[in-house]
Parts: structure tokens; C-alpha cells; sequence
């Protein structure tokens, strides 16, 4: 009879923790499918692009907080070899949910003789940005994308964007978000601290030889592109790496062409350069500006 008690017990107790862990599965699947409600249901693939001596690593946060939310289902990779070639690890199914494909580029530094010339870098990388695009083309046939980079990474954007901005047969740039992008220099970069900015238009009272060489976007952006510019400020009117001059002179650039351009500041802990890509403030920001309806 005490032997048939206790295994009364244990049987009410393990259906009592079926109830309340199945409970609590269903509760979580049905809020993320709530979440996932307030974003677009869209096949276009989302590029991110890390800044200088890092890694796919650096944009993990951010597509992971995308698939937290419900935006999507699918996060790829694309790594590429210094020689340009691409290797994707992960495949993108047909009609997935706004993918997310994490770029990984070998070449992530300079050496002592290319930091002489970051014009001529910035530009010859900018073929690792439509290496990726290319290849992506290729294989899943995508006709629109969304490109968000980090740092470098927006120097190499804003160049592939120069260079291809009349090449019809390349996919459409729906949205590019630039989050801590020094187009008019950076802390190390001779002169980039002592710039500022006309406050209405973005304008340097001092430009670079990276900026001049950007110049050409204020007549060739797209204009079906919607721009979302995210950057630091600590306080001092730097992120510790990147001016706010040089992060709010892309606007000068792309402002005027662009079929819409927004700016954001971000302040306190997650100001700091390499904080800006883990930061949820910035994760929402994204998600939002991408996906929200």
C-alpha cells in the first residue's frame, strides 16, 4: 500500500511538471509569434559587415537579438579569404524570413604600408563587399538587400556603393544602417579630431582624403535606399575611436539623394565604439528601422 502511495506521488508529480513545462513552451512559442507579428514578413537578405580587426563575431549579437524577437529564422555565414573568394557556411532556404548572412573577412587589418594610403585599401576592399553579393546572387537569385555595417566595415560599403552605384544587374539596396562609421577619419588619422560639421547638412569644414574620395555618392546613391545612422558620444563628442563629426558627415554624402536619412545618438555605457554593436538599445534601433511595420 506505501509502495502504491509513492508511486501515486511520482506519477502526479511528473504530470504536474509535464503541465507546467509544456505550459511554459507553449507561453513562450505563442509570445514569440506575438513578437514576431510586429515586424515585415519579407525574403530579403540582410548583409552585416564588421570594422577593423574583428570578426562575424562582433555581429553575432545583433542577429541573434533578430531571431530572439521572431524577425527571423535563418543566420548564415560568408567567410571571406583575403583572395576574395567567398565560402558561405549555412544555407538559406527558399522564401526564409529575412535572412541574415555574417560576413567574415580574413583581411581584417593593414599593414604599415597600407595605412599610408587608406583610400587605396578602403576602395581595393570594397570588392569583398561584391564578392559577398555576387556569390549571394548566384546562388539564391535575391533582387533586393539590406547592408549594415560596423566601424571599417561602413568604409567598405560606402565604397562598393560608389563603385556599383550604376551597375543595374546587382541587387537593389533597400536600407543600410552605418553604426560608428568614421568617413571622415578616425581618432589615430592625422587632423580627423580638429573637423566639425555644419549641424543642417553634414557638411566637414575639413575633408579627408577618405571623405574626398566619397564624394562621388552625393551624385550617385541611390535613391531607393533608406539610410539609418547610428554612432557613439561619451560625452567628450567622441565614441573613443570615431568623432562625431566623422560619423554625422555621412550625411552630407547621402543625405540629399537618399529616400530617407535618420541619425541616432547613442550615450553612457554603450557609447563606446566596440559597445555599439552589443548593445540592445542599438539591437532594437536596427530591428526597427529594418523590419518593424
Amino acid at each position: 500500500m506505501h509502495k502504491q502511495k509513492v508511486t501515486w506521488w511520482v506519477l502526479g508529480g511528473l504530470l504536474v511538471l509535464l503541465l507546467v513545462t509544456g505550459g511554459g513552451l507553449g507561453l513562450r512559442s505563442y509570445q514569440r509569434k506575438a513578437l514576431a507579428r510586429q515586424y515585415r514578413q519579407t525574403t530579403t537578405p540582410t548583409i552585416f559587415f564588421h570594422g577593423y580587426g574583428s570578426s562575424y563575431r562582433a555581429e553575432r549579437q545583433m542577429a541573434n537579438y533578430a531571431r530572439k524577437q521572431g524577425v527571423t529564422n535563418t543566420v548564415v555565414r560568408a567567410n571571406v579569404a583575403r583572395n576574395g573568394r567567398v565560402t558561405w557556411h549555412g544555407t538559406i532556404p527558399p522564401k526564409a524570413r529575412n535572412p541574415i548572412i555574417l560576413v567574415n573577412l580574413d583581411n581584417n587589418k593593414m599593414t604599415a604600408t597600407e595605412r599610408k594610403d587608406f583610400v587605396k585599401v578602403y576602395d581595393q576592399r570594397s570588392q569583398y563587399v561584391k564578392a559577398v553579393v555576387v556569390t549571394m546572387q548566384k546562388r539564391y537569385g535575391f533582387k533586393h538587400m539590406n547592408l549594415v555595417a560596423h566601424s571599417m566595415g561602413n568604409l567598405l560599403v560606402a565604397n562598393y556603393i560608389k563603385n556599383n552605384a550604376h551597375n543595374k544587374h546587382l541587387p537593389q539596396i533597400d536600407h543600410v544602417i552605418a553604426i560608428a562609421g568614421h568617413f571622415n577619419g578616425f581618432n589615430g588619422e592625422a587632423g580627423a579630431k580638429q573637423t566639425s560639421i555644419d549641424p543642417q547638412t553634414g557638411k566637414p569644414d575639413r575633408m579627408l582624403p577618405g571623405y574626398r574620395a566619397l564624394l562621388p555618392l552625393r551624385h550617385t546613391f541611390p535613391k531607393t535606399t533608406q539610410v539609418f545612422n547610428i554612432y557613439g558620444d561619451q560625452g567628450d563628442g567622441n565614441d573613443g575611436t570615431v568623432p562625431v563629426a566623422s560619423a554625422r558627415s555621412y550625411r552630407y554624402l547621402v543625405a540629399t539623394r537618399a529616400r530617407s536619412y535618420q541619425e541616432n545618438k547613442i550615450t553612457g555605457h554603450d557609447a563606446q565604439h566596440s559597445r555599439l554593436h552589443e548593445s540592445q538599445q542599438v539591437d532594437r534601433l536596427l530591428a526597427n528601422f529594418l523590419w518593424r511595420k
